[in-house]
């Protein structure tokens, strides 16, 4: 790679496009890789010049790339996939018995219960390969994996733009103080969901129950909209009303609270995914087929009991 007293790009102005695809704002693009809006700008210009061509249409709103700098972004982004390839490989050694791994984790129902077991395969096979989880909203991960800042991560299917391999399959369950009216049934209708106050997750699995909802015509009470598990738990706890919760992030045992199965059921897939299988480097692709294997002979990595032991009376 050129540097920047030779005339050609450098890779944090290639990273800065990579980050200006997934912007609203030259700004914001920069903020997010913690440059001022003076050197983004001043970035920006000399990535152009070096290039001899202009990557942002200026007049539109928002970020949008010109038709070269939409040609030249898949380039790019497997720059910084063989750059990623390169490190890794480096890193590791022939036999796996160094390295080190960064796997996504979209939030509490993959971190708390799909990592885990996974994890711990991984490093009963590989002692010497250091494995590091980030934690982030489900979007991020996905864009992080396109971007190629991380290799392999735990998402939320489907995700049409990526490689992917299913985990597990998340239903969601309702959270209720045991006294509760509908802590008496074995399963609550959708429908009647709507008669009591919602404490809504704005975490991951948002987006299922509010299809849950719309599909039933069914408009949900919402009182209180909280990132935190632990908030909402608590807060259902106190009385502050009922919640829809995904299995996956859900306690064995949480004193004061029950879980019931909702009618019909809803359920959202969690799968791990990576941009391209066949371009991974040696770590990310011994994590990505002892899954693969595990599955293909009968071995899951979530007890198949999961959900009933949740919703057995207590």
């Amino acid at each position: 790679m050129s540097d920047a007293t030779s005339g050609g790009p450098t890779l944090r102005q290639l990273e800065l496009l990579l980050t200006l695809a997934s912007s609203n704002g030259i700004a914001s693009a920069g903020a997010r890789l913690g440059m001022t809006p003076s050197a983004t700008s001043h970035s920006l210009r000399a990535l152009e010049k070096s290039l001899g061509i202009a990557l942002i249409d200026r007049n539109a709103p928002g970020v949008k790339l010109t038709h070269a700098g939409e040609a030249i972004l898949p380039h790019v982004r497997d720059v910084f996939a063989s750059l990623q390839i390169v490190r890794a490989t480096a890193s590791a050694g022939a036999k796996l018995d160094t390295g080190l791994l960064t796997i996504g984790s979209h939030g509490a129902s993959s971190s708390l219960n799909v990592l885990p077991p996974i994890l711990e395969a991984f490093k009963k096979r590989y002692p010497g390969v250091d494995l590091f989880v980030t934690e982030k909203p489900d979007v991020e991960i996905a864009r992080d994996i396109i971007e190629r800042r991380i290799e392999i991560g735990v998402v939320a299917l489907p995700k049409d733009e990526l490689d992917t391999q299913i985990l597990a399959v998340d239903e969601l369950l309702v959270v209720l103080p045991p006294d509760h009216p509908l802590a008496a049934l074995d399963t609550v209708p959708v429908k009647a969901l709507a008669d009591y106050p919602i404490v809504m997750t704005h975490a991951g699995s948002q987006p299922v129950i509010a299809r849950m909802f719309a599909k039933a015509k069914v408009k949900p009470r919402i009182v209180h909209d909280l990132t935190q598990i632990l908030s909402i738990l608590e807060f259902v706890r106190r009385g502050q009303g009922i919640s829809i919760l995904a299995s996956l992030v859900l306690p064995q045992d949480y004193q004061g609270l029950v879980y019931r199965r909702i009618q019909p059921t809803s359920t959202r897939r969690v799968g791990l995914a990576c941009l391209n299988e066949k371009r991974l480097s040696p770590a990310a692709r011994a994590l990505w087929t002892l899954v693969r294997d595990a599955k293909a002979h009968g071995h899951a990595f979530m007890p198949a009991a999961h959900v009933q032991a949740l919703t057995s009376r207590r």
